[in-house]
């Protein structure tokens, strides 16, 4: 059982070089439980470059990651969904042939007690586990408000409520820790309203941390806790909403004009 107090994710000193290019350059910061944390940043800061070392998709040369104080950099991908760590993509990573509850079984799968063999063996346990996952599907669906849309294809509706399939099935594996990739990209003022009422409820009622990178500043103000800011790669201010929204090296990222780099806020 991991201690409380120990941060839930951990990012230590982390680089990443593409070639000659710098991705990100040393950057550490910790995501406490049961927090919103945002990740923000102007294009090209490293933002999604560091989601992608979390879930492993990219190596990275320098540094370490901790979830819950155990290191995953010699973890493998396919390892990340059953240690607790669920992801939304920013261009939508779906089965769009598929109807919506398959897609949120999908990812009720990452955390499958059945085993290959007996599930290659159609055994009676197998059985006993897919009407486990179907009724965890059907929850999440009524959670978040899709179960009308449960038999149909989920490439046939509109856009945001295929957002909500990709966090249906980011859910669906149970995460201590949610990332949440751009969930905003693509919605009008009503819809970003009540997803950032849902991006709180999950914090609340699911008890997930959440770990969010937007471009929406107004919807990260309104739902985080802590807030770290990059630009080129390294953290340049890390803080509460208040403290970002007045600092002048994040001001600067964001206005263009030369910033301070020795400040961390």
């Amino acid at each position: 059982m991991a201690d409380p107090s120990t941060p839930l994710l951990s990012v230590r000193n982390v680089s990443v070089r593409f070639g000659g290019i710098v991705a990100l350059d040393g950057v550490s910061f910790d995501v406490p439980r049961g927090q919103v944390c945002g990740l923000i940043g102007p294009n090209g800061a490293g933002k999604t470059t560091l989601f992608n070392c979390l879930s492993r998709l990219y190596s990275y040369q320098q540094g370490d990651i901790l979830f819950n104080g155990q290191s995953i950099t010699a973890m493998p991908t396919h390892q990340i969904a059953g240690l607790g760590m669920g992801r939304t993509f920013q261009n939508l990573a779906m089965f769009r042939r598929l109807p919506v509850r398959d897609n949120i079984m999908v990812g009720a799968h990452a955390r499958s007690s059945a085993g290959f063999v007996a599930s290659l063996l159609g055994l009676s346990k197998v059985a006993d586990e897919e009407r486990r996952l179907r009724q965890r599907a059907d929850e999440i669906m009524e959670y978040l408000g899709l179960m009308q849309f449960a038999d149909r294809l989920a490439g046939d509706l509109p856009f945001a409520t295929q957002k909500r399939i990709e966090l249906g099935r980011a859910l669906a594996c149970d995460p201590q820790l949610l990332l949440l990739d751009e969930p905003a990209a693509g919605l009008n003022h009503e819809e970003l309203g009540d997803l950032g009422r849902l991006i709180l409820d999950i914090r609340a009622r699911l008890n997930i941390t959440v770990l969010l990178v937007e471009h929406h500043m107004s919807l990260v103000m309104d739902v985080s806790n802590h807030i770290v800011a990059l630009n080129f790669g390294r953290r340049i201010a890390e803080g509460t909403p208040a403290h970002i929204q007045q600092h002048p090296d994040v001001i600067a990222a964001y206005l263009g004009a030369p910033a301070e780099t020795t400040a961390h806020g």
